[in-house]
């Protein structure tokens, strides 16, 4: 079925009910109520259902909607094929995982447009909290959100299910579509205040983001990646359990990369300073449990810096984040950089 260009449309009784019968067979929407809608590249829309009759087992009433309806410019249509890989996700992998993520319940992309557009369960109706990287998040909580890192890399190490073509690492598209220009606007105003002067030179960065991007390429084994593991990317469930969300940049490539970029920001610089060993320790030991063949221990040491490159970088790229959060990603992505001579540490990789 197409997916429509309008939010509206996607909200309408008709539509739903087509949709949401390819999980659920015969359910009619009778009527929509929406809720609350965030818009940024993204549109994420809250709104509840009522059917006719009851709703069907295991369909909650409070459901939202994910995809890209801003607008229907040339640009934001082109834009509209970054959710095809997180559809893909829920629609191919994310059941059988065992990751605490949102609970889908339509995931599809159009076959003309490559829009790629998910239903879930609206887990804040339920309890859930929506984190970023403001909110207060413990050690003990980065150790379990690594926890959930070490159920993905380990349960798809060196699986033939990532030979999929929109798993193909994307980092050096994302460097071609985005670099110094924006690293030189966050480096040199507010924003980018925090970043030590050790690692704020926009062309080393640049420099060291195409080495890393060969490197996750060439890797071996590889996994399966959130490809964006910060602190804003997870949510809180109503056992107060971390989760992760937001999967546009799942892909495959080795387990330091999102590793080294959690630790390198789950927490502030101090906390991570203290704690990183034990946090690194933490996940090599789930991932042997999950599966996955945990390194040396100095190769992994080692091999986490690169990680903080590859979260800085896509921090100092970012535009559309509220500054606040983007100082703060900055500040502590910056620091564990610099703290890791993490860019001799690609240096040496390469």
């Amino acid at each position: 079925m197409s997916i429509p260009d309008s939010l509206q449309e996607v909200l309408s009784p008709e539509w739903l009910s087509a949709a949401l019968d390819q999980r659920f067979p015969g359910i009619r929407v009778r009527s929509v109520t929406p809720g609350h809608v965030t818009s940024r590249v993204s549109t994420n829309a809250q709104f509840r259902i009522e059917c006719d009759g009851d709703l069907p087992a295991g369909l909650p009433a409070a459901l939202c909607v994910k995809g890209y309806f801003t607008d229907c410019s040339d640009t934001a249509l082109q834009s509209r094929a970054a959710g095809e890989p997180e559809a893909n996700f829920y629609r191919e992998l994310a059941e059988g995982l065992g990751v605490r993520t949102l609970p889908s319940f339509y995931a599809e992309v159009d076959p003309v447009t490559h829009h790629g557009v998910v239903i879930t369960e609206d887990v804040e109706a339920g309890g859930a909290t929506f984190l970023d990287a403001l909110s207060p998040y413990s050690v003990d909580q980065a150790a379990l959100s690594l926890e959930q890192f070490a159920i993905l890399h380990g349960r798809t190490w060196a699986s033939t299910r990532l030979s999929r073509p929109w798993l193909d690492p994307r980092l050096e598209h994302t460097f071609r579509a985005r670099g110094l220009k924006e690293i030189r606007g966050n480096f040199d105003g507010p924003i980018g205040a925090g970043v030590p002067d050790e690692v704020r030179d926009p062309e080393r960065l640049v420099e060291m983001i195409r080495r890393v991007a060969s490197l996750v390429s060439d890797a071996d084994p590889l996994c399966l990646l959130h490809g964006d593991a910060h602190v804003g990317n997870i949510f809180l469930d109503a056992a107060r359990d971390p989760c992760l969300l937001d999967w546009q940049l799942v892909q495959r490539g080795p387990w330091f990369v999102d590793v080294g970029y959690h630790i390198g920001c789950a927490v502030g610089v101090d906390d991570r300073r203290q704690n990183e060993r034990d946090l690194l320790s933490h996940y090599l030991e789930r991932l042997e449990v999950e599966g996955g063949q945990p390194p040396p221990w100095d190769y992994a040491w080692r091999s986490i810096a690169i990680g903080m490159v590859y979260g800085f970088f896509l921090w100092a790229i970012t535009l559309k984040v509220r500054p606040p959060v983007t100082t703060a990603m900055l500040e502590r992505l910056g620091a564990a950089v610099a703290d890791h001579d993490a860019y001799e540490a690609a240096l040496a990789a390469t």
